[in-house]
């Protein structure tokens, strides 16, 4: 499993997203036909041109912007009823990934209402660029 850290010697930056909170249909059960609160974290590593020593400008078009990914992630997980969290999450990684600067990314996908007395439920995945 990759860390995930920033790493000026390998040249990678990190970018996160987390606690983004969807009304998605995610489930198996008859009671998740309808929507549910879905929490979904993010976390990407991406290469920093800038590292290991310098400043790059400072243009939004020279990074990975964290509110396209947010709204990749949320379009996914509100398109549609996706019976697993895995598969929901496997399907955002790769939309993450669809930005050639990203090399390897992870997420979180988590159902906090679905089981009482426990605060979430959930998977981690992660996917990396080939």
């Amino acid at each position: 499993m990759t860390a995930y850290i920033p790493d000026a010697a390998r040249g990678l930056r990190r970018v996160f997203v987390r606690d983004l909170m969807v009304e998605a249909r995610l489930g198996v059960l008859p009671k998740e036909v309808v929507p549910q609160r879905v929490v979904i974290g993010i976390e990407l590593l991406v290469r920093d041109d800038a590292a290991p020593a310098g400043i790059g400008p400072d243009r939004l078009e020279r990074v990975v912007d964290y509110g396209v990914i947010a709204d990749r992630a949320r379009a996914v997980a509100t398109t549609g009823h996706t019976r697993l969290a895995e598969t929901l999450a496997e399907r955002i990684a790769v939309a993450c990934l669809e930005d050639s600067r990203v090399e390897s990314v992870r997420v979180t996908v988590e159902k906090p209402d679905i089981l009482p007395d426990v605060g979430a439920v959930g998977v981690t995945v992660e996917r990396r660029r080939n």
